[in-house]
């Protein structure tokens, strides 16, 4: 028996140092994603299952008085608070990372067997701290997560005004077609989506006036941002907001599906699978963002995305042949300055600041006012969410009438 457990672990330790070896010679920031998968796997899966398992901890509180959504919640923002201290850490650690003959260079792309146990036993610590110090990390889980939201709205701004910027300097009549076929798809997109929302959130025979006034206010904005940024005076274009006015339909979406499920003027309160496939959008959404973050981590347009000394001709390479080209660089050991491609200590924050948000996504932002079997559920979503739309209502129509409002400075 002794053996067959010894081949086990000797398998096991082998099998997590091929992997931790493939990753540094691939790409560092696939290796971070797949350690921040594998924190939204295991809180997923904890979720479900732990509940039990938590009651049985002495060190948790096990009264009476506490519900399976209660332990539920416990499960998730311990997890996460594992994960979010070890990119956090990360983040200190490459905090000034400028340059690649940094010894911090080696620590941010190697040593992925160290970083695996690490992560590993941040998370299973967590599951041995007071209940006080979770309830103090959901609370501010819950600014973090508003802030991750703050620059996913940002960087899907920078990604609608270079993807117009991209077809428009190909000047050609063909890609100018080709942007007016996609602006008027997404703005068909929102109209018929927020159209459809009417059918499932105002049903007829009962007063859903705060519905109506989320969908008309959705549908008024995708307009001023058509009549704004068709303006002969504010230069803008009519891609960028299609495709906001087509987000923010989506988002009031999330938000309406989120409302609790007895309540009447939700349409869709009869189904489980409605908010089980709005976690699984919003999870999609959440790795993408965090997957853009990183390749766009090196351009001169992200927000906090360069550090000061890295050259801007530098900032729009591809995820893949950024890391061949610092991997090449290492192979050669020249010592002259190298600036790194991306900053380092931001890339970690933003992975940190998706663990909080993960975790208010998996916990309903930790309220506990409805069913342990339903997920991302309650008022405060629904608030978080129309809040978001608003917020990138107001950045969006802020970037068009900047220029406009201050001609004298200078927007990148």
């Amino acid at each position: 028996m002794s053996c067959c457990v010894s081949c086990c672990a000797s398998l096991t330790c082998g099998l997590c140092s091929s992997v931790a070896s493939g990753i540094s010679q691939k790409s560092a920031r696939i290796g971070y994603c797949g350690l921040f998968g594998a924190s939204l796997i295991l809180s997923w899966i904890l979720r479900e299952v732990g509940a039990p398992l938590l009651e049985k901890l002495p060190w948790i509180d096990s009264s009476d008085a506490q519900t399976k959504e209660w332990y539920q919640i416990q499960a998730v923002l311990r997890v996460s608070l594992g994960n979010c201290l070890f990119f956090s850490i990360l983040a200190l650690i490459m905090i000034g990372v400028k340059d690649q003959n940094d010894r911090r260079d080696s620590w941010h792309h190697g040593g992925w067997t160290v970083k695996m146990v690490i992560w590993l036993l941040l998370v299973i610590l967590s599951f041995f701290l007071p209940d006080v110090i979770i309830l103090a990390y959901g609370f501010i889980s819950k600014f973090g997560a508003g802030f991750f939201l703050l620059i996913q709205v940002i960087l899907l701004l920078d990604f609608t005004h270079t993807w117009n910027d991209a077809w428009v300097a190909k000047d050609e009549q063909k890609w100018y077609i080709a942007l007016l076929a996609v602006s008027i798809t997404c703005y068909i997109g929102a109209y018929v989506l927020s159209g459809i929302l009417f059918i499932w959130f105002d049903p007829s025979g009962y007063d859903c006036g705060l519905n109506v006034f989320f969908l008309i206010m959705t549908m008024i904005l995708a307009f001023v941002f058509a009549v704004i940024a068709l303006h002969p005076q504010v230069n803008g274009s009519l891609l960028p907001a299609s495709v906001i006015s087509l987000y923010c339909a989506y988002v009031c979406y999330t938000g309406l599906s989120s409302e609790p499920h007895d309540y009447e003027c939700n349409g869709l309160n009869k189904s489980r699978a409605v908010s089980t496939g709005t976690l699984v959008l919003g999870m999609l959404t959440t790795v993408l963002s965090v997957l853009y973050s990183a390749v766009r981590a090196g351009s001169s347009t992200a927000l906090l995305a360069s550090p000061p000394s890295s050259p801007k001709s530098g900032g729009n390479k591809p995820l893949l042949e950024a890391e061949l080209e610092e991997g090449k660089s290492k192979k050669g050991e020249e010592k002259e300055s190298k600036p790194v491609s991306y900053s380092y200590s931001f890339f970690h924050l933003i992975f940190a600041l998706a663990s909080m948000y993960s975790a208010m996504l998996l916990s309903g932002w930790t309220s506990t006012s409805d069913s342990s079997d339903l997920i991302d559920v309650g008022w405060t979503s629904v608030w978080v969410r129309i809040g978001t739309e608003w917020a990138t209502a107001g950045l969006y129509i802020w970037t068009l009438l900047a220029p406009f409002l201050f001609p004298d400075r200078e927007f990148a």
